[in-house]
């Protein structure tokens, strides 16, 4: 792995330049390096993180890589990561000409991270400085502690798989991390208003004191509001701490009750476990926006690398190649789901529908088709339109709002269903809907959607903790269910009940089979697993 050459590293500012002059924005600060296949497959299961700690399933993912690129050989062309600054990685074997093209999908992407509301959380942070930091932890850990350091890990990650991190990030996405903090949210909704009944015209001055301070200085903005406050209010911070919203008390999931509540891990020689913990946990946290964008982030770096590379000089005399190459990244399946190509064209559609002014509620009312097809607003600004999408969005959102029925009669999109044909006895596809909310169903089933699963506080103590699985219709995998318990009871340091439900087909019934639901109680003791229905 190396730092790309003088000659390439030119290329890519000239993409840059190209790429701020077309509206994308990020910092100028990037660093690029040429890898080699062999690079990729060992750096992929750790996320392209080439500092992110170790883990013996991160080995056993490397050597299953290696023997899949045996038979089926492959050039993966880049990865980037969201840091700052943002570095790329990029196949040895690229040409000049597919470089080009290459830097302007990158870009799309660190546009995407430095700018979309759902990665705010991490746009000041150095990521990969702060896994060095983790790794170096996680290896001193390990230096003092043995396997038990990798245990803590393994349990970790299972207790993530279940952990959807909604509130959290609901949190960071309210606003500037610093804007919505507990201290922000109790002073403006509870201390000023029930506690010191300030009038009006006073909490209004109070509030524009506040995005001065932020808008002066937006790292250290608040604690410099505080710092004010404590001056004008010196009980407030008294009053804070009793208030019950310091970190802790009202944990956002189950990995951070575990890391307040557990009295396993509140032992004094088990502190250092939740060092580890947190680090599983930041780092998941740091890549979840990314799980929640895909469609998006992959389809809008798709729309610029096509947009910008064919209005490129640089094009000239590779215009079969690029054809070929966008084509292959880019192409719409009839069965199966592209994120690159409904992303790319998601946005193709919402840009064409902005400058007809179609997206506004005066054509949505508009039933006549004629009328429908020959509305037209000409908006001068409908690539503004785009970066608002860009800035606002994440996958769910995207296709709920601009998946309608123009969108998948323009494309000719249609789900599927499979069945299997018993006289050639082989599978095969038949068309079941071109409706638009069969096809966004269809693609809201493929997003990220990890189980809900809450704490049951009334039901806890000391000895037992009780999980509450809130039925989504989507039932849990029962064969991770036993050991992700085993994980649970040890950190928590006793019993673990597990409340879910069990959902199966009637027998019997082969023509729309009614679905029975069962409600049952998992209970983990002693590294036991005990099951009955409630």
């Amino acid at each position: 792995m190396n730092i790309i050459s003088q000659h390439v590293k030119g290329i890519m500012e000239e993409c840059k330049k190209h790429a701020t002059d077309a509206g994308l924005k990020f910092d100028d600060e990037s660093l690029e390096y040429i890898v080699t296949n062999q690079d990729m497959l060992e750096l992929s299961p750790k996320h392209m993180i080439p500092t992110l700690y170790d883990y013996w399933v991160q080995d056993v993912e490397t050597l299953i890589a290696k023997g899949n690129y045996k038979l089926y050989p492959s050039n993966p062309y880049e990865t980037v990561i969201n840091t700052r600054p943002a570095v790329s990685f990029y196949n040895d074997n690229n040409p000049d000409w597919l470089n080009v093209m290459i830097f302007y999908h990158v870009l799309g992407h660190i546009d995407m991270f430095q700018n979309n509301t759902f990665f705010k959380h991490t746009w000041n942070d150095d990521f990969l400085g702060k896994a060095r930091a983790d790794k170096r932890l996680v290896n001193r850990l390990r230096s003092e502690h043995g396997r038990w350091v990798d245990y803590v890990i393994e349990f970790t990650r299972g207790i993530d798989n279940i952990t959807g991190y909604y509130r959290e990030l609901s949190f960071f996405n309210q606003g500037l991390e610093s804007v919505y903090s507990d201290r922000l949210n109790y002073y403006f909704d509870i201390f000023l208003q029930n506690i010191k009944h300030v009038p009006h015209h006073e909490y209004l001055k109070n509030m524009e004191k506040y995005n001065e301070y932020i808008k002066n200085n937006r790292e250290l903005g608040e604690s410099l509001f505080f710092s004010e406050i404590k001056t004008q209010y010196p009980e407030f911070e008294s009053l804070f701490d009793q208030s019950g919203t310091e970190p802790g008390k009202n944990p956002k999931d189950l990995m951070e009750y575990l890391l307040y509540n557990s009295p396993f891990l509140n032992r004094d020689e088990n502190m250092w476990m939740k060092s580890v913990i947190h680090i599983v946990r930041d780092t998941s946290l740091y890549f979840e926006p990314q799980r929640r964008t895909q469609i998006l982030n992959e389809g809008w770096a798709s729309f610029w690398h096509e947009r910008l590379f064919l209005n490129d000089k640089r094009i000239a005399g590779h215009e079969v190649d690029f054809a070929k190459v966008h084509a292959k990244v880019t192409s719409l399946q009839r069965v199966g789901l592209n994120p690159y190509a409904i992303g790319m064209r998601l946005f193709e559609y919402i840009e064409i529908i902005a400058a007809k002014g179609s997206h506004s509620y005066e054509f949505q009312k508009t039933y006549n088709i004629e009328r429908r097809k020959q509305f037209n607003k000409k908006n001068q600004k409908a690539t503004d339109f785009l970066f608002k999408v860009r800035e606002e969005h994440c996958d769910f959102t995207l296709i709920n709002t601009y998946l309608d029925q123009d969108f998948v009669n323009r494309y000719k999109l249609f789900t599927v269903e499979r069945r299997l044909n018993e006289q050639r006895r082989s599978w095969e596809y038949i068309v079941k809907s071109r409706k638009s909310k069969d096809y966004r169903q269809m693609l809201t089933d493929t997003l990220w959607h990890p189980p809900n699963i809450i704490v049951d506080e009334e039901k806890t103590d000391e000895g037992k903790l009780y999980l509450y699985h809130v039925d989504e219709e989507k039932p849990l995998v029962s064969e991770y269910i036993n050991n992700t318990m085993i994980g649970i009871e040890y950190l928590w340091g006793g019993e673990v009940n597990l409340e879910t439900s069990d959902i199966y087909l009637e027998a019997g019934k082969e023509e729309k089979p009614k679905v029975i639901k069962e409600r049952k109680l998992y209970t983990m003791k002693n590294t036991k697993l005990r099951i009955r229905t409630l």
